[in-house]
């Protein structure tokens, strides 16, 4: 293989509608939605094939409607979407020419990837799938022994695993990865999941597999788990990235305190991946859903410290997004609606965290986000009164004048916002004010 020498400006250019995007819907279905305990459930329970495949058998969605389900996240103002082509159970959702444990050869009869891809492109948002490394179905990966197989304990096992041949699964793996790159136009993201113990890199063959990649869909974005899973931060973060890096990290179900930076200081480009309740897949006792407010306070959190939302739902057995979530990304959008500007093409700002909020940057602006309201006008920490041209409400456009009154006089370095005549903010979750500084 040719030496890989990293393109920094290639690879920033190829970035640039991820970093001005933002926001995402994360899918994770698939026949785990039916026990409804996680789509962990098989390892968790260390469940035998034969009591999981009676649930392939009666797979049938007759609720899948991918277009309602894209309709939802474009009114929440996401951006692009990510869909389990396959998760750990082996289960693939599109239509491979590699096995038979597939949508097309259950009672629903067909590609339900198809269909979503389909669907979110007809409303104008990108889309990209998740495939995992893992396979509990496929007969050569490893059983025995493994650190999350459902029979990782059985001794029945043992025996066989001198007769499982890795290199057959990395063939299946790599083929149908080539399928996903080949059969559904252009693909926006490729989210591996994941790497871990001796299961790592070149385990995968990951040069290899990102060499053909790449070759098939040269402008796609690749997350970081071909090297670790979602603790650890990979090559990316050394600032001498390998070949199979990807081209961001994948906190998950955290969001990183301080934003992410490489060795030399840089900035990184990541995303992290929350659920709205506890668990990915659909989980009917889960009822530990947060609410709108937390979740819109989280995605300006991680815009402010650089980095991207992928923000999970898990459809049940018949197809439905749960009313919980629904409800949730409904909300969601009532804010998104009035103050997405101080989202999209926005990022942190040259300015430490403000005690009352947060501050986006963007557009030639500051967005201050007021999460605290105040005894009087509102301080805008970190902004000075000669440097600004001109305050805006940004859920309506309407001019603010700094307050200029005795009250805060004896604070010339801060810019004091006067929001609201009453005591309550004019949004209570996040008031926005856009700021424009003199050039």
């Amino acid at each position: 293989m040719a030496q890989f020498v990293f393109d920094r400006k290639a690879y920033e250019d190829r970035m640039q509608w991820y970093v001005h995007d933002r926001f995402g819907m994360f899918i994770h279905w698939g026949l785990y939605a039916i026990p409804a305990r996680g789509e962990w459930v098989r390892s968790t329970e260390q469940m035998p094939e034969e009591e999981y495949l009676p649930f392939f058998h009666e797979f049938n969605p007759t609720d899948y409607h991918p277009r309602q389900w894209a309709k939802a996240a474009k009114a929440a103002g996401m951006q692009y979407a990510v869909m389990t082509a396959k998760h750990h159970d082996g289960f693939c959702l599109f239509d491979s020419a590699l096995t038979d444990f597939k949508s097309t050869n259950t009672r629903a009869g067909r590609d339900l990837i198809r269909e979503y891809v389909d669907a979110f492109r007809a409303e104008g948002l990108k889309v990209g799938f998740y495939y995992s490394l893992l396979d509990w179905h496929h007969p050569d990966y490893p059983h025995y022994g493994d650190q999350n197989h459902p029979m990782r304990n059985c001794e029945a096992e043992r025996e066989k695993e001198p007769g499982r041949d890795f290199t057959r699964y990395l063939a299946y793996l790599h083929g149908q990865v080539r399928e996903l790159c080949t059969n559904y136009g252009k693909i926006d993201l490729l989210w591996f999941d994941f790497s871990y113990g001796k299961m790592t890199g070149e385990t995968w063959r990951a040069t290899e597999l990102v060499r053909m990649v790449r070759s098939l869909q040269p402008d796609v974005l690749i997350d970081n788990r071909l090297e670790v899973s979602g603790s650890g931060f990979g090559s990316l973060a050394t600032g001498n990235p390998s070949e199979f890096s990807g081209d961001f990290v994948s906190p998950e179900q955290i969001i990183p305190p301080n934003g992410l930076f490489d060795a030399q200081g840089a900035p990184l480009h990541w995303e992290a991946c929350i659920t709205m309740n506890d668990n990915w897949g659909y989980t009917a006792k889960d009822k530990r859903f947060k609410p709108a407010s937390s979740l819109i306070k989280k995605l300006v959190e991680c815009v402010s410290k650089g980095g991207n939302l992928l923000l999970n739902v898990g459809p049940d057995a018949r197809g439905r997004i749960p009313r919980e979530s629904l409800e949730t990304l409904s909300q969601i959008g009532d804010w998104m609606r009035d103050n997405s500007a101080s989202i999209y093409g926005c990022g942190a700002a040259n300015l430490p965290k403000p005690e009352n909020g947060r501050i986006t940057q963007g557009n030639g602006r500051l967005y201050y986000h007021i999460l605290e309201n105040s005894i009087g006008a509102v301080p805008l920490y970190g902004v000075r009164p000669e440097q600004v041209e001109s305050l805006r409400l940004l859920q309506d456009g309407s001019e603010i004048h700094p307050a200029d009154n005795w009250m805060v006089q004896n604070y010339p370095d801060v810019v004091f916002a006067p929001v609201t005549d009453t005591p309550y903010l004019p949004n209570e979750i996040d008031t926005v004010v856009e700021i424009t500084l003199k050039q």
